[in-house]
């Protein structure tokens, strides 16, 4: 690291080591079945590299929406075949990220989702504008048992901070994305995250990886503030 990025008090994920032990709760590296990774290869590709961050737990957590119309059944032989082919260390679990759309509504009444644990389910939204009827969805998926764990929230321009502590008075659990506090997606989404984190208002934590590619774009760049380590290392996912 430089002289100047130790002024600025920056660091990386690799420098500082603080993703080990830790579990990655949103990604999309089950290959093949959404606009993530499209081969095995790179998606044992991408687990080494979780691997040399020191993660002991990897969620995939392909897309589930109108456009990507994947089923339970259809995910879960796709992961049979990434867990017959992945040698490694990393732990790995299956969920889904869910969009909250009628899709979403259909399987929520069938009770047809991969969770989180034992009750939480990942659910998203538009990053430009909210389901017209969000509030009643997640009232509703925590009337049916679950725990909704709203994805990525630091991405939503639509919200403001207000809105994020109505949803944690509600019982909706956030995660956010690791790459959002190295600015992966703008100064909003990385105030947001700082914000979130400062406030100990994330449950988990996530790469969102798409592509191996992210973990030398975003996770070896110099531009974690250190303020925000100490509330990374008391998040327990």
């Amino acid at each position: 690291m430089s002289f100047w990025e130790k002024l600025r008090g920056k660091t990386s994920f690799e420098e500082c080591g603080v993703l080990r032990g830790k579990r990655d709760s949103h990604s999309h590296i089950l290959f093949g079945v959404d606009d993530g990774i499209k081969t095995l290869e790179n998606s044992l590709l991408a687990l080494r590299r979780q691997e040399e961050f020191g993660l002991t737990d990897v969620w995939c957590t392909p897309h589930v929406m109108e456009d990507v119309p994947n089923t339970t059944v259809g995910l879960r032989r796709r992961f049979e075949e990434l867990l017959a082919a992945y040698k490694g260390p990393v732990r790995l679990h299956l969920g889904a990220e869910y969009m909250m759309d009628t899709n979403y509504r259909e399987r929520l009444e069938a009770r047809d989702l991969l969770l989180l644990e034992e009750d939480q389910v990942l659910v998203e939204t538009s990053t430009r504008t909210p389901p017209y009827n969000m509030s009643e969805l997640l009232a509703d998926t925590l009337s049916a048992g679950y725990r909704p764990v709203l994805a990525h929230p630091e991405r939503y321009r639509y919200m403001e901070l207000e809105h994020y502590h109505r949803l944690r008075e509600m019982g909706i659990l956030l995660q956010i994305n690791l790459t959002s506090l190295v600015g992966y997606y703008g100064e909003s989404a990385k105030k947001k995250a700082e914000y979130l984190l400062s406030n100990d208002m994330v449950a988990r934590i996530g790469s969102d990886c798409h592509h191996p590619k992210l973990f030398h774009e975003a996770y070896r760049r110099a531009e974690l503030s250190r303020k925000m380590l100490p509330h990374l290392e008391k998040i327990p996912y």
